[in-house]
């Protein structure tokens, strides 16, 4: 299967490219992350029968936690009406592989769009187990228009790492997100490391409402001009992972369009950030995040489908 707080120091990106070229570019995707106390479930200003607990919890999505044995992060937000559903919205995940559509939209907003036209060399070194694409072309190297495709679409391990690299190491793709506005998501590491998701480690990690408004911004705003935002799009669209199959794309009806990220790693972490499209309706951001007590706990990508049918079936 592809698998996919503090605030770091600032680091400028000068400084960063000679520690990223020396780093090597490794591992798939994988996540996990601390307990926090669960964040209050945030129903429609405009519902007069809104669906939360006392405590402030989804009673679905709750029930689903017990089900599946894992926490789980909910933050959904229906863009024409502004109506969301929220769990554990503010706590912290492990990102995993759904780093991989921000650090293309970083590469993006940060170059030309004929960058995408630029050769990236690696060597056999570089490569990852996770990397099936980016394996065939070692000796030709690739243009960073396919490593944006490697990366998103098919959650290739070491092209993620290129991208990485490309804009200067982990710490460059913190400072896009801050520009984004976003305070909560920090990217600390290469991959392998971001998979190993150890709870309590506040690492590689987000919170389910902090990295689905980047999306919502990336996708859906003004992050990057039109042209730049089709691309990405494009790529959240075509999704080519079996986990995509079985994540949030299994829980919305079909005929709606999906584009989305998903990530995956240790302590059960599965994770899945979406912006999707209901027919002849503005689009939803959806964004879906768990993980487990063990470190080799199984993965429920139905947990995630479970969850985002009932998202759907909330705010549609």
């Amino acid at each position: 299967m592809i698998r996919d707080a503090s605030t770091p120091p600032a680091v400028s990106r000068r400084a960063l490219l000679g520690l990223a070229a020396a780093l090597p570019l490794a591992g798939c995707a994988k996540d996990g992350t601390p307990a926090a106390a669960p964040s209050p479930t945030v129903s429609s200003a405009a519902s007069s029968s809104p669906t939360t607990t006392p405590d402030g919890r989804d009673p679905r999505l709750t029930e689903l936690e017990r089900k599946y044995g894992a926490r789980l992060g909910v933050y959904a937000l229906a863009t024409g009406t502004g109506a969301t559903v929220a769990h554990r919205a503010d706590e912290r995940f492990a990102f995993c592989s759904a780093f991989k559509g921000l650090a293309a939209a970083a590469v993006l907003h940060r170059n030309p769009l004929s960058h995408l036209d630029t050769v990236v060399r690696y060597a056999e070194r570089d490569l990852m187990k996770s990397s099936a694409i980016t394996r065939r072309h070692v000796a030709t190297g690739m243009t960073v228009r396919q490593v944006c495709d490697a990366a998103v679409r098919f959650s290739d391990g070491t092209a993620g790492n290129l991208l990485l690299r490309d804009l200067g190491g982990p710490a460059e793709l913190t400072a896009y997100v801050r520009g984004l506005g976003d305070t909560v998501t920090r990217m600390d590491r290469f991959e392998p490391h971001i998979v190993t998701a150890v709870p309590g480690d506040l690492r590689d990690t987000t919170s389910p409402r902090a990295i689905g408004t980047d999306y919502q911004k990336i996708v859906l705003g003004d992050a990057l001009p039109p042209d730049k935002r089709a691309f990405l799009r494009g790529l959240l669209e075509r999704n080519a992972t079996g986990a995509g199959a079985r994540r949030i794309r299994a829980g919305v009806p079909k005929g709606w369009t999906v584009a989305d990220k998903t990530g995956t790693g240790d302590y059960g972490t599965v994770n899945d950030i979406a912006v999707v499209w209901p027919p002849q309706a503005a689009p939803l951001v959806v964004s879906i995040m768990s993980s487990k007590a063990a470190r080799d706990a199984e993965y429920d990508q139905e947990l995630l489908a479970e969850a985002a049918a009932h998202v759907v079936a909330t705010l549609t």
